[in-house]
């Protein structure tokens, strides 16, 4: 039994031992990758926009509301990541049954939306950074803001969306 083996292995209340092999580690590894590059994506978003936010707070602080919502787009991202983790946990189970096809399928599909996120998340800390600062100066441009939001956004929707269909 190998390193990685070993250290997956479970033991249950009855002292039965249930081994998860090393296929199982690809599955972990997608679990890690869809939570770990969806977060990534939603801090770097929150922080980018984040700091915009504070810039304009002391000249135009009623514009503040408003511009939150790049912030709480970016912080969806994060949860993509979280729901992902959570369908590849409940299908990776024990390990019973779990084969090197069903290991590489939770690995592509937790790279698939974690990875999708981060880019989302590069894209809504992007154009929210720099629609906040537009819209302080000219408040026109908010519903712009917000259509270019949503497409950003989509992009880690869809990714969630192909994730959930590859993890079957």
């Amino acid at each position: 039994m190998g390193l990685i083996g070993n250290m997956l292995s479970v033991i249950i209340a009855e002292q039965t031992v249930v081994q998860a092999g090393p296929e199982a580690f690809f599955g972990f590894f997608g679990v890690t990758s869809a939570l770990v590059f969806a977060n990534l994506g939603s801090a770097y978003g929150v922080a980018k926009s984040g700091v915009s936010i504070a810039g304009i707070a002391i000249p135009k602080p009623e514009a503040i509301m408003k511009s939150l919502v790049p912030v709480i787009m970016a912080g969806i991202l994060g949860i993509y990541g979280l729901i992902m983790s959570v369908v590849l946990i409940q299908r990776i189970g024990d390990g019973k049954g779990y084969d090197y096809k069903k290991g590489f399928s939770h690995f592509a599909s937790g790279l698939c939306c974690g990875l999708s996120s981060w880019a989302a998340g590069y894209a809504i800390g992007v154009a929210g950074a720099s629609g906040v600062r537009s819209n302080a100066r000219q408040p026109a441009i908010f519903v712009g803001l917000i259509l270019i939001l949503i497409f950003a956004e989509a992009i880690g929707l869809y990714g969630l969306i192909v994730a959930i269909i590859i993890a079957k």
